[in-house]
C-alpha cells in the first residue's frame, strides 16, 4: 500500500472509530512504538529509539489526558498512577537507553491492552443482548455462541 493510501486509510479508521476502539488504537500504537524502540535500543540506534520512545510517551500522555475523572474518580486515580509509572519508565529508557525500563513500561501497556480487550468483548455482548431485546429475539448465550462455527 502506498503511503498516501495508508495515511487516508488510517484517517478514515480513526474518524469512524468508537471511543472504545480509539482507546484500543492508543494501546496498540504505544505497544508498537515500544517494540520498535526495543529493537532500536538493542541495535544501539539511539536516534530511532528516541523517536519511538517519544511517540510512546506522547501516547501514554494521551491515555492520561483521556481519563474521565468525573465519571469514576477512584478508578481514574489508579489508572493515572499506572500510566504515570509507565511514562516514567519510558522516560528512563529514553534517557539512559535501558531496555529493562522499556520492558517494564511495555508490560504495563500490554496488560492494560489485554484488560481493555476483555472489557470491549464484554461490552459487545451486553450491547448485542440489548439490541436483541429491543427487536424481541433471544439474547446470545453460551450455548448459542458455542454452536456458531465460522468454518464451513
Amino acid at each position: 500500500m502506498n503511503p498516501q493510501a495508508a495515511k487516508k486509510y488510517l484517517q478514515t479508521k480513526v474518524m469512524t472509530a468508537t471511543a472504545e476502539q480509539l482507546q484500543m488504537m492508543l494501546f496498540d500504537g504505544a505497544i508498537q512504538s515500544c517494540e520498535q524502540a526495543r529493537v532500536a535500543l538493542e541495535k544501539k540506534d539511539y536516534e530511532r529509539s528516541f523517536q519511538s520512545l517519544s511517540k510512546a510517551q506522547a501516547i501514554v500522555n494521551q491515555l492520561i489526558c483521556a481519563l474521565k475523572i468525573d465519571v469514576s474518580p477512584d478508578l481514574c486515580k489508579k489508572l493515572k498512577g499506572l500510566y504515570l509509572y509507565a511514562y516514567r519508565r519510558l522516560v528512563d529508557a529514553n534517557l539512559r537507553h535501558r531496555v529493562e525500563s522499556l520492558d517494564e513500561a511495555l508490560s504495563v501497556l500490554k496488560y492494560q491492552r489485554e484488560t481493555w480487550a476483555m472489557l470491549m468483548q464484554k461490552l459487545g455482548k451486553h450491547k448485542a443482548a440489548a439490541a436483541a431485546a429491543a427487536i424481541d429475539i433471544p439474547a446470545p448465550d453460551a450455548r448459542m455462541e458455542a454452536s456458531i462455527s465460522m468454518q464451513g
